[in-house]
Order: C-alpha cells, then structure tokens, then sequence
C-alpha cells in the first residue's frame, strides 16, 4: 500500500471517528461537557504518547495545559481577543514557543532524570500562579465566551459549538499525528527508546528528534489547555499542578500508545468511569474509580487499544489459515 492510500485510509478513519463523536454527542447532550473535556484531555495525553515511545515519561505535560489555559484566559482579559481561531493557535503557539526554549535543557536528560525535572518546571509555574493575585491567586479567573468566525454565525460560541469545534479538531489532529508517526521522525521514537546509541551510528539525532517531539507534545498539550478553558469556563493553578500531570500520564498508559487514537480512548474511558463512579457511589466514588482503572491496567497491560490489536490479529490469523489466504 503506497502513501497516498495510507493517507486517504488514514483520513477516512479520522472522519468516521469525528461523524461518530458528533452523532453521540447530539444523541446524548447531556454527555457534549464529557466528550469535550475528554478530548481535550486526550490532546495532552497525546503529547505523553509521543514522548513515551520513546522511553520518556514527562511528569510536568501539566506546565502546559496550564500555558495554554492562561494564555487564552489572559487574551481576553488583557488583549480583548474574542475570535476562538485567534485563540486556539495562540494558546498552542505560546506553549511550543517555551519549550523549545526548555527543550535545550530537557532533550539532554533521559530516563528518571527528565521525568524529575519536567515536574519540577511544572510546578514552578503552579507556585508562581498561587502567589500572583493579579491572576486570581489559587483561586484563578474565568474565562469568558468566545467569538467564532468573527461573529458571522453568532457573537458568542456556545457549550455545543464548542464541543463541535473540539471534536473536528481533534479529527485533524488524528489524520496529522498518524502520518507524523509513519513518518521518519515518528519511527525514530521506539528506535531511540530501543537503542538510542544505534539510532546515532545510523545518521540520526537522537537530541534534535527528542526536541522536536517536545515541543509537539507541549504543543498539543497547549491546545488542549485552551479547548479546556474555553469549554469549562474557568482556570486556575491547578493546572500545572503535579495531580493533573500525572492524570495525563495515567490516560496514557490506559489507552496504550500504539497509535493515536489510543490516548483518546483512554481518556474518554477515565471520564465516563469517574462520572459514573460519582453518579452511583458518591460516598466510594475513589474506590470504584481506583478498582475499574486497576482492573483495567491488569488485564489489558497494552492499554485499551491492546483490544482491538487483538481482533485485527485474530482476523489476520483466520485469514492465513484459510483456504483462499493459503492460496
């Protein structure tokens, strides 16, 4: 199969996926905030993934989300930017912009080291956002509405146009990320994490491709930040605190990182159990939350995406064994 069908199967799969988020989301309104929140998440997630395949596991994704949310947040207060195509690129801008800056530093560690030091960065941010009163403290600010299209469909974005526009973005990120982890780049990931020493011997830059992958997870971890803000109203320090670091981390391992729809899945998978565990069981909502993610990482150690890895070998092997896949 040549790249240009990889391609167009790759875009066909992203498009189904956002008409079906889109069918759900309208069929249950009541679950558009869900879905909306969990994608973004997922965005973030998404960053983890790459950094993880290749043997970097970033505690500090949060310093990011957090960017994103409070340069959206600052905009509208300080700037009066209305416009969500403004925003979105804003947000994902300024988070790339400082970790290029940081990833100088951060591409040179590996293993425990980088995982020390991307949490300790992270929360610098959070005590510096706690001790500033200008930004609302601990306490944060809100986030007004947004406009879209310059106000050509309406003055302001609503919750649905919000989910709307997350779920078709986050459809063309998909169609991007799975040609970037086909491409060069993205298969240096696992050989790096494999052997970062052969990797060099073959002509390639273990530090520059560890950079690059850096700052398109704090890129998309920035998108998130400002699609999160936009769709829940308000931000705060807690952002770039080490919980929700480690809470991205935690959505990766759950979907897997095989590809990158599995981080979404993840994602959409934490939220539907924690809003249901809080539904049901308000008083033991931690315990039911911790079992059912426990269960989970026991029985599907490659993450949730291991399932249908299974299925497309089951349909392999079947296939082979048969008569006309024999001939």
């Amino acid at each position: 199969m040549n790249k240009t069908n990889i391609t167009l199967k790759q875009g066909m799969i992203a498009l189904v996926v956002t008409v079906a988020a889109l069918i759900v989301g309208f069929g249950l309104p009541t679950w558009q905030f869900l879905i909306t929140v969990a994608l973004a998440k997922g965005l973030v997630a998404l960053g983890v993934v790459l950094l993880l395949r290749s043997g970097l596991a970033s505690f500090g994704q949060g310093l990011y989300y957090c960017i994103g949310a409070y340069g959206v947040g600052m905009a509208m207060n300080y700037l009066d930017w209305r416009e969500t195509l403004v925003l979105l690129p804003f947000a994902a801008a300024c988070a790339a912009l400082l970790a290029w800056v940081l990833g100088f530093l951060l591409a040179r560690y590996r293993d425990i080291f980088f995982a020390m030091l991307s949490l300790a960065l992270s929360m610098i941010m959070y005590g510096l956002l706690v001790r500033n009163p200008s930004l609302g403290g601990s306490d944060g600010f809100n986030v007004h509405a947004p406009s879209f299209m310059w106000g050509a469909f309406a003055e302001t974005l609503s919750r649905p146009g919000v989910f709307v526009l997350t779920v078709v973005l986050v459809g063309v990120v998909l169609w991007a990320m799975q040609g970037f982890l086909r491409s060069r780049a993205g298969r240096l990931g696992p050989a790096i994490k494999d052997n970062e020493i052969r990797v060099e011997y073959l002509g390639a830059s273990a530090y520059r491709n560890i950079h690059l992958s850096y700052v398109l997870a704090a890129a998309l971890a920035g998108l998130g930040g400002a699609l999160s803000s936009l769709s829940i109203g308000h931000v705060d320090p807690e952002l770039a605190f080490w919980t929700t670091s480690g809470e991205f981390i935690f959505i990766a391992v759950l979907g897997g990182t095989r590809n990158a729809y599995a981080p979404f899945l993840g994602a959409l998978s934490l939220e539907l159990i924690r809003t249901l565990a809080y539904q049901y069981a308000p008083n033991t909502w931690q315990i039911v939350m911790g079992v059912s993610m426990l269960a989970l990482i026991v029985f599907l150690p490659g993450g949730l995406i291991s399932i249908l890895n299974r299925r497309n070998t089951a349909a392999t092997t079947t296939d082979s064994s048969s008569p006309t896949g024999a001939r």
